[in-house]
């Protein structure tokens, strides 16, 4: 029994390796994913914003594959981070405050892990994110850290410079011969917590956006506030807007700081693609850009993010393939595709089967161009982060519906919006009884995915 134990052993062991050393350079493709913190999907210049200037990640976007419809399926940064790695659900991968972790049977299915399992060189840089261990023996590279980090430590430049130090000096040990993977998590553009100064950028961008006026979101004033249910006034999302965006100036100063800093990840991008040519790497290295969540900039009287709205659940979400056609680049995407998605498409670049327990599907034939056939058009929205006064929520978001429950409210509160006619998402409509049906159809989808994705 041990000898065919052995053999058994020895046959997979024999096989994965064929395979790799069967396989070309152009089937095994270096992976690096690009994360940023709060990013909301319209601050890029590619995504048609008239302010912030972003040449280098619009250039992705110009010769890659843009994702006009991305979001987050949790709004909050350890959840959607889980979900990310994972390409679960957070009712299945159960990562639903800051201190919880994947087990180890959990992370040996996560895409870091697999594609590490399967001859790559994996490396992490930047904000870890998800629970309070921090996984440094599962990569080859690791410059992690635990919970937010701060911009400015001494002795050392702005973090985003410091992050893109660390990434070039990975980049330096990397060769043609052996792919890598490489993930970069993003503090920017993320707050600085408390009060004071909130989006702390670099001093090298300070006079950017001087002379530029921020036209505030049409729903970013009190009377829009005043519209929101009682139940999702005040709390966190008002005592952070207090800070950020109450009156003109303060709104004028932190959008533009917010801007700042993501420029700031522009030029790391910028760096990074130049350090790819020099080591001769770049023409076969995929670049996958997004963001964990959304961010409130004031809209609807609100900051952070949490709520279904779509200011805090969409996304950017940019592949950059230089493996594709001419004719294949340049494409803008309609398709509803999500955080969940991203860990099956990087395996699925790599040439590895995603395993079942992963929820998300491979953008890949989306990237080529290929038909999207049962595509999805609908997705679950789940925010189960337990906190006194941000109001846990579930919610379905559709092509033209979205409805949104919050079950531990007092009164009950559902939301139903018709983003066809509605895109600011001001006038519920779930007690309107000409709505009743359609009130009735999404209470029920909700629960058949509750049901089914567990």
């Amino acid at each position: 029994m041990r000898k065919q134990l052995l053999l058994g052993v020895f046959v997979a062991v024999f096989s994965i390796l064929s395979t790799w050393q069967g396989a070309s350079a152009a089937d095994r493709p270096n992976l690096i994913f690009l994360l940023t913190d709060d990013q909301r999907w319209d601050a890029l210049g590619c995504m048609g914003n008239p302010v912030i200037k972003t040449p280098n990640i619009d250039k992705l976007a110009q010769e890659g594959v843009v994702f006009e419809n991305a979001f987050a399926t949790t709004a909050i940064c350890a959840t959607s981070r889980a979900s990310f790695i994972t390409g679960q659900y957070a009712r299945r991968h159960g990562i639903v405050d800051f201190r919880a972790v994947l087990s180890p049977e959990a992370f040996e299915q996560t895409f870091p892990a697999l594609l590490r399992a399967n001859g790559y060189q994996t490396a992490f840089i930047g904000k870890w994110g998800v629970g309070n261990q921090l996984p440094a023996d599962q990569y080859d590279y690791w410059k992690g850290f635990p919970g937010q980090g701060k911009y400015f430590v001494d002795g050392r430049p702005h973090m985003t410079k410091h992050l893109e130090d660390q990434t070039l000096e990975f980049l330096d040990t990397c060769s043609p011969d052996k792919p890598f993977c490489l993930q970069v998590s993003f503090k920017a553009a993320h707050c600085q917590d408390g009060p004071g100064w909130q989006f702390q950028h670099a001093p090298k961008y300070t006079d950017y956006y001087a002379d530029d006026t921020i036209v505030p979101a049409v729903t970013a004033n009190d009377e829009h506030y005043q519209k929101l249910p009682k139940q999702l006034q005040g709390g966190e999302s008002r005592v952070r807007w207090g800070r950020r965006f109450d009156g003109d100036e303060m709104l004028q100063k932190n959008i533009k700081d917010y801007y700042r800093l993501l420029t700031g990840v522009d030029d790391f991008v910028g760096a990074m693609v130049a350090k790819l040519q020099e080591k001769k790497l770049a023409d076969n290295t995929v670049i996958l850009f997004t963001s964990d969540h959304g961010f409130f900039l004031g809209e609807h009287g609100l900051a952070g993010k949490w709520l279904m709205y779509e200011e805090s659940i969409r996304i950017p979400m940019i592949v950059f393939d230089p493996r594709l056609p001419k004719d294949k680049r340049g494409q803008r995407r309609e398709e509803m595709v999500l955080n969940i998605d991203v860990a099956p498409t990087l395996l699925d670049l790599a040439g590895i089967e995603p395993p079942a327990v992963m929820q998300g599907q491979s953008l890949q034939g989306l990237v080529e161009d290929n038909q999207a056939s049962g595509w999805r058009t609908e997705f679950l929205y789940e925010h189960l982060f337990p906190h006194a006064t941000i109001p846990q929520s579930e919610g379905v978001r559709g092509e033209r519906w979205k409805y949104v429950f919050y079950p531990n409210s007092e009164p009950k509160l559902e939301q139903l919006f018709d983003l066809q006619q509605d895109p600011h998402e001001v006038t519920n409509l779930a007690d309107d009884p000409q709505h009743a049906d359609q009130l009735k159809a999404m209470r029920a989808e909700l629960d058949q995915m509750r049901t089914s994705l567990q």
